[in-house]
């Protein structure tokens, strides 16, 4: 055979995939990227469920002290009204009507039930002189007052008290104004 008749050989003969391979290694890797997006979604639920997890557990122990708060803001209060009437009696008992010993007796038990009042962060609310605060003071009267200014608390008739920060029964007080000023009382004589 004459050599221009004979192929020429170029090395080995190249490797031709067949079409079918080259299918499944693009089908492998589609599969492996959605593999690896399910993946994050996965890891990213899991994060959100903990995070809600965290968010309940943290709601829950508020709501558990807010329950206790108020379960102890309603016994607080029928207990100050116990208070209210001890500290009345007190006052109205005349230090010769009793023996010496009986009222250190009883002062003892007024002093005890202010302690426990003390211990369960319930405090009185500072009124008489103050200004007048609607979120701590129940007005029941106004009084006119020439010599102070318009809106201070001038008497207190029961006592208000907070537990911690929060307001557990307002003060009643009577509220200074300002006199009627003659000028007023002119004009409605003249209209009358």
């Amino acid at each position: 055979m004459p050599k221009d008749d004979q192929p020429e050989d170029s090395g080995p003969p190249e490797e031709v995939q067949p079409a079918s391979e080259a299918d499944d290694t693009d089908m492998v890797r589609e599969q492996l990227d959605e593999a690896l997006r399910e993946k994050e979604q996965f890891r990213a639920m899991a994060q959100r469920a903990q995070a809600d997890l965290i968010n309940y557990r943290r709601r829950a122990e508020e709501e558990r002290y807010e329950v206790r708060r108020t379960a102890n803001s309603e016994l607080l209060l029928k207990i100050l009204s116990i208070v209210d009437d001890f500290d009345r009696g007190i006052g109205l008992v005349p230090e010769d009507a009793v023996a010496p010993g009986w009222l250190d007796g009883l002062s003892l038990v007024h002093r005890n039930l202010y302690q426990f009042l003390d211990s369960e962060g319930v405090t009185k609310i500072s009124a008489e002189g103050q200004p007048f605060e609607p979120w701590q003071h129940e007005a029941v009267f106004y009084e006119e007052t020439p010599e102070g200014r318009e809106g201070m608390v001038v008497k207190v008739i029961r006592e208000g008290y907070k537990l911690h920060d929060r307001v557990l029964r307002a003060a009643q007080v009577g509220v200074s104004k300002a006199p009627e000023q003659e000028e007023r009382s002119e004009t409605t004589r003249q209209e009358g």
